[in-house]
């Protein structure tokens, strides 16, 4: 067995969702300039953790975010080169359920990046609907590991009891589990406050990755019940969830005029306060600036207790991801 090196994550990522989504996030391919400046300004600001999926993209364009980021990654030459983390998140297709397809699978991925995935964790768990095809993908995890093809093996989309099944699976064989990541925002604190995932990623070592971590948007303040809405999806969510927003968006607001903060940086700081990594993702410089403001300083006790409040008056909350486990 291969002598693993020590995977180092910065107190916040960057994902990587709309890189090659046009469903979803409006890609095309003239934003690749624009999203290489995005890679370069977030490993030159300590922001060197990456996610990805080996199911981004939209049709024909499956994998793009794989093959930008590694062209990305060859490209940069800058400060803090060495510290950075490829994170991919392997799809639990139903065609795949063997350990030799996740070998492969993660093989493919490498080859779209250019270089070994650093940290490839399982997309979602296949427990709530096919229980069987799980642990031929899980000894495939284990596998990776094992041969020396990454440095780290982490869960997408888990809750408390199965990740502590996982756990010991993984533990019999010596492989640690390096990462845990699920949705989790002021909109979305369900995996924290009801399944109770911290304190059991904590016990076992398990760094806490949030995904989503501005609610696709909603907690940015971008969007009101009378502006106008984006497209699909998201734009759905806003008519749903906005007009029982107001108390939480208020409170934000409150707390990042007082800090002379934005509403985004206020809201990525909260998850960082928690104890989490957020990976907020970014499509522009813009955006990008946004959420690196959200480092270098933390929000007092008080403040934290009070978005708590604020977000737990809030009745209609994010939507859980379909394959999130108990």
């Amino acid at each position: 067995m291969q002598m693993n090196q020590k995977l180092t994550l910065p107190s916040m990522g960057c994902g990587t969702w709309a890189w090659g989504n046009q469903l979803l996030w409006g890609y095309n391919e003239g934003m690749d300039d624009q999203l290489q400046a995005v890679f370069n300004l977030c490993v030159s600001n300590g922001v060197t953790l990456f996610d990805t999926g080996d199911s981004y993209g939209t049709g024909r364009l499956n994998g793009r975010s794989e093959q930008l980021l590694g062209r990305f990654f060859g490209e940069y030459q800058g400060l803090g080169k060495d510290n950075i983390c490829i994170a991919t998140k392997l799809a639990a297709y139903p065609w795949r359920w063997t350990r030799q397809a996740m070998v492969s699978a993660c093989k493919a991925s490498a080859q779209r990046l250019g270089k070994n995935v650093d940290l490839v964790q399982m997309h979602w768990s296949t427990a709530n609907y096919a229980p069987w095809q799980e642990s031929g993908l899980l000894d495939g995890l284990a596998d990776l590991y094992e041969q020396g093809l990454v440095k780290g093996v982490g869960l997408s989309n888990y809750g408390p009891k199965r990740l502590q099944y996982v756990q010991k699976k993984f533990a019999e064989r010596g492989v640690p589990i390096t990462s845990l990541q699920v949705q989790y925002s002021l909109l979305s604190t369900y995996p924290v406050t009801e399944l109770g995932l911290k304190d059991v990623c904590d016990d076992l070592g398990i760094k806490l990755i949030a995904y989503s971590p501005l609610a696709l948007g909603l907690l940015t303040g971008k969007f009101s019940e009378k502006g106008t809405f984006p497209k699909g999806i998201r734009g759905l969510l806003c008519r749903q969830l906005l007009p029982g927003m107001k108390p939480l968006l208020g409170c934000l607001r409150e707390v990042a005029n007082f800090r002379n903060k934005t509403m985004s940086q206020v809201a990525i700081n909260w998850c960082i306060c928690k104890g989490t990594i957020p990976i907020p993702g970014a499509k522009s410089l813009k955006q990008a600036e946004d959420n690196i403001g959200a480092l270098g300083w933390l929000l007092s006790d008080g403040e934290v207790a009070d978005l708590d409040q604020a977000a737990a008056s809030v009745d209609k909350k994010m939507v859980q991801n379909i394959f999130q486990t108990k």
